[in-house]
């Protein structure tokens, strides 16, 4: 049939299926389950498209992203302009209804250019778990500097539930666009159907002070202590180590099974390798090296596993007060 006839599922599959193998996995791998079986089982329909028809198809696509692209720098007007000077008054139109569709990209782009003490005026009227799927969805940094500017409770608050944020709700979807409405002309993106989760409040907590990341931890302990143990174990990575001075990397490393640091230096950057060398005695260099240089082919899980021991240890120190980790808080821990 023709493409003005398709549906968006089999427009979705032919666009997949004009795709080299590795890159239309790549897209499979962004799709939620549901979502790649109702690709699936229209891929498995498709029989004798033409070529034409396929290329249309590609090229809506295209126009869709351009549009989507020119929504993003400049609003609807800006988008309209261009497109119309590119595609004509009557097929601009046509794009940019099709962009308010399926796409809703522009609040949090303009959020993500606003100042944080204005968004978090903005935010903290707000129900707490609006806030934080809105926030979800911004940079770890910028969340970092929103969180700062609310209360203790409402920070505290609004940490627990990007936490815990798994699918999001259409009721709470709907919600949220409401509340950017006031910011953006466009609506949410629907394609963020996954947000929050630990990996992200521990990057956010990575880049708040270690005091206000202490007391959001022990609020999201007293509720969740294994989803709080779970953050703490994701707020340090191994590479953070070259954040330690050389006198805590010293403390550390009396600490770390010798087995376990040539392990986990099988993978690591030739800088960190030197900063852990530089803070050895010249024969446990000698050592180490050594063991680096005939240590055969391991599975990279057991590195991670050697990796992930050290980082239980430097966190143990680091709240015994014995090693201080820079690099966190913004100016506020400037060390001098």
């Amino acid at each position: 049939m023709p493409e003005t006839q398709l549906s968006s599922r089999q427009k979705a599959a032919l666009l997949v299926l004009s795709l080299d193998v590795e890159a239309a996995t790549r897209v499979m791998r962004k799709l939620t389950q549901q979502e790649i079986e109702d690709l699936t089982l229209e891929i498995t329909n498709v029989r004798g498209v033409p070529s034409q028809v396929i290329d249309n198809v590609a090229d809506e696509f295209h126009q869709l992203i351009v549009a989507q692209q020119y929504v993003v720098q400049g609003g609807l007007d800006y988008a309209q302009q261009l497109l119309e000077h590119t595609l004509g008054f009557a097929k601009a139109a046509d794009v940019l209804e099709k962009v308010k569709v399926l796409s809703h990209v522009t609040g949090f782009d303009m959020l993500k250019k606003a100042d944080s003490k204005q968004l978090a005026g903005f935010l903290q009227k707000e129900h707490p778990q609006t806030i934080a799927l809105i926030l979800s969805n911004l940079s770890p940094e910028q969340t970092a500097q929103v969180l700062t500017e609310f209360s203790d409770e409402l920070r505290n608050d609004v940490t627990f539930r990007i936490s815990t944020l798994g699918k999001v709700n259409p009721a709470l979807l709907s919600e949220m666009e409401d509340v950017l409405e006031d910011i953006a002309e466009a609506e949410i993106s629907q394609s963020m159907s996954s947000l929050g989760g630990t990996k992200s409040v521990a990057a956010i907590l990575n880049r708040c002070s270690t005091a206000e990341a202490k007391v959001i931890l022990e609020s999201i302990e007293q509720k969740n202590p294994q989803l709080a143990g779970e953050i703490k174990r994701l707020m340090f990575l191994f590479e953070d180590l070259l954040f330690v001075d050389d006198k805590g990397i010293q403390r550390i490393l009396r600490e770390v099974d010798k087995k376990d640091l040539a392990m986990s230096m099988k993978v690591s950057e030739e800088k960190l390798k030197q900063k852990i060398f530089s803070n050895m005695s010249e024969r446990a260099q000698e050592l180490l090296k050594e063991e680096l240089q005939y240590m055969g082919p391991v599975r990279l899980k057991d590195v991670e596993m050697a990796q992930t021991r050290i980082v239980e240890i430097v966190k143990q120190l680091e709240d015994q007060g014995e090693i201080v980790v820079a690099g966190r808080g913004g100016k506020e821990e400037v060390f001098v």
